[in-house]
């Protein structure tokens, strides 16, 4: 439970570094950067693996890169549903979106389930070679 409050609150921070890096992308407050990052997680929860899976073909052929025009309409969704947060625009929704993508996957490799940072070891076996 805690690793799920720990990434909220990194979403929420993301919300905010993409409204203050994004001419596009408006947050009213530190709440609604919450109350947004809430919503998101819910979207890219439910609506996301729908999109995606009807999506396939495209995104086979473009090698995965229309992901990111998916997380930007998710973005974007949020940002029409919610009054304290919005996205005026096709391109700032796709910045924004990758760079909340790189924040969440910084944050879900370091942080586990029990809301911990984790460390990868490194250490040789036997045969000299590498491994976790």
């Amino acid at each position: 439970m805690a690793g799920i409050i720990i990434r909220w609150i990194i979403s929420a921070l993301g919300v905010l570094l993409i409204s203050y890096l994004f001419d596009g992308i408006e947050v009213k407050g530190v709440g609604w950067a919450f109350i947004t990052a809430l919503f998101l997680g819910i979207f890219n929860a439910l609506i996301r693996p729908v999109l995606l899976i009807l999506t396939l073909p495209i995104n086979v052929l473009t090698l995965g890169l229309f992901t990111l025009v998916i997380n930007g309409l998710m973005l974007w969704l949020t940002g029409s549903l919610l009054a304290g947060f919005n996205v005026h625009g096709f391109w700032p929704a796709i910045g924004g979106a990758l760079i909340l993508s790189l924040i969440s996957m910084a944050a879900s490799s370091l942080i586990g389930g029990k809301g911990r940072v984790e460390a990868i070891e490194m250490r040789r076996s036997r045969g000299g070679d590498w491994e976790a």
